[in-house]
Order: structure tokens, then C-alpha cells, then sequence
């Protein structure tokens, strides 16, 4: 509630100051008021989700899909996204999916890319459910997939954070040999941050061990979204 309460003021804010520049409205249409309104109210909601993202507050993840195009163009954006998002959770339903802002938020705990501890290697259940992405992923050419790899707090810090950019890797590599274009990716590694359970116990840890996909919307989708909003 307080996440809301936050950023519901701040888009109150950023609207209200729009309409306090009345000669600068006078010489718009319905339309483009509209679109400006939704530019500024995403930039605000963006920087938000850049700060909230994640169930372990991942910062990173939020700073890639905190970036938004707002308005008209931005609820284009948005609709592909929903469909998509959909279409990930029909086929894998063991995963997490969530739309955030104009983008996807996907965790793959261990119900669907499961890690042995101190391991990177795909295990033949993981790559499964990968090959269930594939054909979403190649209905929507249009998006960039940023993976962030993660471990549970078992060894060394520096050992771990080597270790889940090899996850965060070994995922993109199997993707791309499975025809997904190797420029859509980009894939970093996040160690033991954000941890979306207790490494107390043994559960805790399986589902430390995870990758998480933030998917967003590349230049093209963008210039696209921006003609069919007529901007």
C-alpha cells in the first residue's frame, strides 16, 4: 500500500504540473494532451520502478525496465507486452510472470531452470522448459531480453558472483542455439543480491538459484509503436 500511495502522488504530481503551463495546453488538441500527460506520468512511474522491482528489491532489474516511452505510444507498447506475457505463462506455468511498466519481469526459480549448487550447467529439465520460450520469443522479434543471474549465499562472495553471470550465460547461450538472435541479449551477473527467499534453509536456496529475464521493448518496437500512435 505504501509503494502505491507513493506512486500514485507522484503521477498526481507530474499531471498537475502539466496543467499548470495553460498557454502551452491552449495549442494542443484532446490527444496529444493526452500522450504528453501519459510521457510525463511514465518517466515518474519508471523512476519508481527502477527503485521497486523485484521481491528482493532488485534495482537492476528495475533500471531496465523502469525505462519507458509513456502516452499513446507507450500503451501500444504496453498491449504487446500483455499478450506476450500471457502467452509465457500458458506455456510455463511453473515460472513467474509479471508486466512491469511497459516491459516483463520473468523469474525462472526452481520450478522451471533449476540450479544444482555451485553448477551452472542446464539440467535437461531446465532446457525443457527453455524450448517452451523459444516460440514466444520468436513471435515477438521486436523485444530485448536482459538476463540477470543469481546464487544462494553458499561460498564465497567473489565466487558466486563469477558463478551467476555463468547462469545468467549458459541460459542465453542455449537460447541462441535454439535459433533466438544472440543481439537480443544482454546478461549480467547479480551473486547473491536480492534474494527472493530464506538461505537459511535448503528450500531457501533452491530458489536463490535462479535467472530472472527483464524483456522490453527494442528501438524498432518503439519507432513502430510511436508511428501507429500517429506521434
Amino acid at each position: 500500500m505504501k509503494k502505491f500511495s507513493i506512486l500514485t502522488l507522484a503521477v498526481v504530481m507530474s499531471i498537475g504540473t502539466l496543467f499548470t503551463s495553460c498557454e502551452a495546453l491552449k495549442n494542443t488538441n484532446n490527444t496529444q494532451r493526452g500522450a504528453g500527460i501519459g510521457a510525463a506520468s511514465g518517466a515518474v512511474i519508471g523512476a519508481i520502478l527502477g527503485n521497486n522491482v523485484g521481491k528482493g528489491g532488485n534495482g537492476a532489474m528495475g533500471a531496465v525496465l523502469g525505462g519507458v516511452v509513456g502516452g499513446v505510444a507507450g500503451g501500444v507498447i504496453g498491449n504487446k507486452m500483455d499478450k506476450q506475457a500471457r502467452q509465457i505463462d500458458e506455456v510455463l506455468p511453473g515460472a513467474e510472470v509479471k508486466r512491469v511498466g511497459e516491459g516483463i519481469q520473468l523469474v525462472l526459480n526452481e520450478n522451471a531452470v533449476r540450479f544444482d549448487t555451485n553448477k551452472s550447467t542446464l539440467t535437461a529439465t531446465a532446457k525443457a522448459n527453455l524450448d517452451k520460450l523459444v516460440p514466444v520469443f520468436a513471435e515477438y522479434p521486436d523485444t530485448d531480453i536482459t538476463i540477470f543471474g543469481y546464487t544462494d549465499s553458499t561460498g564465497p562472495a567473489d565466487f558466486n558472483l563469477k558463478l551467476s553471470g555463468q547462469r545468467a550465460a549458459s541460459v542465453r547461450s542455449y537460447l541462441v542455439s535454439k535459433g533466438v538472435a544472440s543481439s537480443r541479449f544482454n546478461v549480467t551477473g547479480l551473486g547473491i543480491a536480492d534474494p527472493i527467499a530464506s538461505n537459511e534453509t535448503v528450500e531457501g536456496r533452491s530458489q536463490n538459484r535462479r535467472v530472472e529475464f527483464a524483456i522490453t521493448a527494442n528501438d524498432k518496437m518503439r519507432e513502430d509503436a510511436k508511428t501507429e500512435a500517429g506521434n
